[in-house]
């Protein structure tokens, strides 16, 4: 898998993924609930790139994705593509700011048992535009380079470290993180439209460079 791939590991653990992790160091069971957590986002972004691999391998079927390095090969195009919905999404989000409202069930995380925390951790990854789309630009890769699936190991190890670096931190410094998680969240509830058109440009930089 070409290098390029792996800093998409960024986009897809940024927003209202990485909020949930630091939501849930407040939680009374931190390191169960945020473990649950963790394996389901780790689970769902397994079967994610799998699947993007697949759907690479049965449009390749149709017509040759040709080769990274060419601009012009139907799989830069497709990314392309992709970089365009991401546009639209940049567009919608500052539209929208000051009318947006943190998702509300990220409020009831605090209350989540383990099982909660697992299925979150799932669908924040099967439910989620940039990530859907940053798993289908990864499989797209794999399958110009004909890489074998274990290509994406490096990419799911990231993506899972950067996710788990909250829960890190706060087994690291407890006391300095549970002093000021309360602040970052109120903040990060505040400016999610700002953190959604940051990623969003930060995909596109990286699809493009």
């Amino acid at each position: 898998m070409a290098f390029q791939v792996l800093p998409l590991a960024v986009t897809m653990v940024a927003g209202p993924q990485i909020m949930s992790a630091i939501i849930l160091l407040t939680h009374r069971r931190v390191v169960r609930v945020s473990l649950a957590y963790l394996a389901g986002f780790a689970l769902a972004t397994v079967a994610g790139v799998a699947l993007a691999r697949r759907i690479a391998a049965l449009l390749s079927g149709v017509l040759s994705l040709g080769d990274p390095a060419d601009r012009g090969s139907a799989g830069t195009i497709i990314q392309y593509i992709l970089v365009g919905l991401l546009l639209v999404a940049v567009v919608r989000n500052y539209l929208g700011r000051t009318t947006a409202e943190p998702p509300s069930w990220l409020g009831t995380l605090l209350g989540a048992g383990p099982g909660r925390a697992f299925v979150t951790g799932v669908l924040l990854v099967l439910l989620m535009p940039t990530d859907l789309i940053a798993m289908l630009t990864v499989g797209v890769n794999l399958e110009q380079d004909h890489a074998p699936p274990s290509a994406a190991i490096p990419f799911v190890l990231a993506t899972v470290f950067l996710l788990a670096l909250p829960l890190l931190g706060y087994l690291a410094f407890r006391q300095r993180v549970t002093a000021v998680m309360p602040q970052v969240r109120e903040w990060m509830n505040s400016h999610g439209w700002l953190i959604n058109i940051v990623v969003c440009l930060l995909f596109i930089v990286l699809i493009l460079a």
